[in-house]
């Protein structure tokens, strides 16, 4: 057995992965850049070694720098997680070359899967059915404008190198598709290096179904059923679990052999995912699911497997990598209820889910009945460095409506702050009746709009806990509860509000001057006599500023253009994706601040319109 592993990455993956090493008796080397020396996952390690700055290009992405610290810390192993090198098949076979075991497939499966494009190529040759579309080598714009009109509206263009919904974009008519390909290949490169794309066949009621493979250096391959992931933002994957509601036995059955057949074509070791996309316009057949890509690693949703299957998913990764054979045979593996996990994303739904940065004052998640998997506690930072996922529930129970019924209350029950989450967002998607009665599609959430995002108000008992009464009359009426009516701010903005004195105050804490109440996964700043926050008064003088740091990669306006409120002004990458700033109100572009690859602080102002 492997006796210690150094963990290359970082977050709630790296403290998953310490999870089951501690219980197997390995000890476990963390890796950490400058700006995550106090996280959770270097507290949790055995050791853990500094790698470099913040940006993950300096540290986490610097495979030399992951190897000396492998020296260093008298590894026998290298996990990877997920993201960062987990798929990098030159640096899967430097760590073997190092002497040390990979914990991962093997570096030639990783290159066979590695671009979608051949991938799909070669799961053709293998009999597995491929989504219609364009694997071809010529990237000219031309030439790739004439193949999406051939195989028909709506296309989907995808990085060939990518993954996590990086580089790719739905097309829905010919005079969209040149700023789309720009911005897929301008995506694409940016994450991946690589700015190739592929063209295919947009489903128009697509449901996201993958399967969890595995194999050992036998060659024996087993799947543990399938995932559905379609709650999805921006191709992000917000909420998942497993099986798959409305999949019967007969379709079950042909979409795990199809991914069985695909790890068998690349002769696969370790964890992996096939990735499948279905046509939900009639329900769920095999003749109308396809093959889109596979992971080879762990991915982020594999709990829910975990919970179905009572099976250790990184436990099993590190006895294959050690050359054990599969812990079980196909036979011994069977579901077992429900499991459904949603991702709690540092961010802001009502402002377009734009990341959140900075200090958790306040971090308490609702651990009875509830798994969870977190990178951090209440005291850390989030950085703007690194994705935004704050922690995974995962909950287990014999019935889907049940599970979904208590993952949606554990989401209504976390209390965040100074930084805003999508807790509130979570709840209501799995209190949705479509959502219970797995009436589902990637397009879910956004057919939904801001009846998902929208922050509801301050409820009467929020409310009066900020405004307490000065005597025991104050909202009294005869036959009816002490009721009353005050004008406070709301997050910097005036409102008039019911005080409820006779119910219970929800969660709150004292931020200064203001009064912080914790309701439904939201968290309110209420105050008596507040100025506008800084986001109303932008709004109000007409200036467009970075929500955050990050680097400004494209400018959409030029001076003195008229522009309408809501329209797209300028892109943001930061936190490892992009974000579109729009127009506060109409008017006239009156300057422009900053230009494209400069690099931004929080709060300075870019762009600035006059009436």
């Amino acid at each position: 057995m492997i006796s210690s592993i150094l963990i290359a990455n970082r977050g709630e993956i790296a403290r998953r992965i310490i999870r089951t090493t501690r219980g197997m008796g390995i000890r476990t080397i963390a890796v950490y850049s400058q700006a995550d020396a106090g996280a959770a996952h270097v507290r949790d390690a055995d050791e853990a070694i500094a790698i470099g700055p913040a940006p993950a290009t300096e540290s986490y992405l610097r495979g030399e720098a992951i190897l000396e610290a492998a020296t260093a810390g008298g590894a026998q192993a290298i996990h990877p997680g997920y993201g960062f090198l987990s798929e990098n098949a030159d640096f899967a076979q430097r760590v073997i070359d190092a002497g040390l075991i990979w914990i991962g497939p093997p570096p030639a499966a990783i290159r066979a899967m590695g671009r979608k494009d051949a991938a799909k190529a070669l799961m053709a040759a293998a009999g597995v059915p491929v989504t219609p579309g364009y694997l071809g080598e010529d990237q000219d714009p031309s030439r790739l404008a004439a193949e999406a009109a051939a195989i028909g509206w709506p296309v989907l263009i995808k990085a060939v190198a990518g993954g996590g919904g990086k580089g790719m974009r739905r097309v829905d008519a010919p005079e969209a598709f040149a700023a789309a390909f720009a911005g897929a290949r301008r995506e694409a490169v940016s994450a991946f290096g690589d700015d190739r794309v592929l063209l295919e066949a947009y489903v128009t009621r697509p449901r996201h179904i993958e399967v969890q493979v595995f194999g050992d250096s036998a060659g024996h391959i087993v799947h543990l059923f399938e995932r559905d992931c379609s709650l999805q933002r921006r191709h992000q994957k917000v909420i998942e679990e497993a099986p798959a509601p409305g999949m019967d036995e007969k379709t079950r059955a042909a979409l795990c052999a199809a991914a069985v057949r695909a790890a068998e074509a690349v002769r696969y070791q370790g964890a992996g995912t096939v990735e499948f996309i279905a046509d939900a316009s009639r329900g769920l057949s095999f003749d109308r699911i396809w093959f889109m890509e596979m992971n080879t690693r762990l991915q982020v949703e594999h709990p829910v497997t975990e919970a179905i299957t009572g099976v250790d998913l990184v436990e099993w990764q590190i006895r294959i990598a050690a050359g054990e054979a599969l812990p079980l045979a196909q036979d011994q593996i069977a579901i077992s209820g429900h499991a459904i996990e949603a991702r709690l994303y540092a961010e802001d739904p009502a402002r377009g889910f734009l990341p959140s940065s900075g200090p958790l004052t306040r971090f308490r998640l609702p651990r009875a009945g509830v798994r969870i998997d977190s990178g951090f506690e209440e005291g850390d930072a989030v950085s703007t460095f690194y994705d935004p996922m704050l922690a995974k529930f995962i909950v287990h129970d014999a019935d889907r409506a049940d599970a979904a019924r208590r993952l949606a209350d554990a989401c209504a029950r976390v209390q965040a702050w100074q930084v805003k989450t999508n807790a509130a967002f979570l709840a209501r998607c799995l209190s949705d009746a479509d959502f219970i009665a797995g009436d589902i599609d990637t397009g879910f959430i956004a057919d939904r709009g801001g009846a998902l995002t929208a922050k509801a108000p301050p409820s009467p008992a929020a409310a009066a806990a900020l405004v307490r009464p000065r005597t025991g009359l104050e909202g009294f009426r005869i036959n009816a509860p002490p009721i009353a009516r005050r004008r406070l701010f709301v997050d910097g903005r005036p409102a008039d509000l019911e005080l409820d004195y006779s119910a219970s105050p929800p969660p709150f804490l004292k931020d200064g001057d203001e009064l912080i109440v914790f309701e439904g996964g939201s968290a309110t700043a209420l105050s008596l006599h507040g100025a506008a926050s800084a986001a109303v008064a932008a709004a109000g003088d007409g200036t467009v500023r970075a929500p955050m740091p990050g680097k400004l990669i494209a400018v959409l306006a030029t001076t003195g253009q008229k522009v309408r409120a809501g329209q797209s002004l300028a892109v943001l990458e930061a936190m490892k994706m992009e974000h579109i700033l729009a127009a506060p109100r109409d008017g006239a572009v009156a300057e422009i601040a900053a230009a494209p690859g400069d690099q931004v602080t929080e709060g300075m102002m870019l762009i600035r319109l006059e009436p």
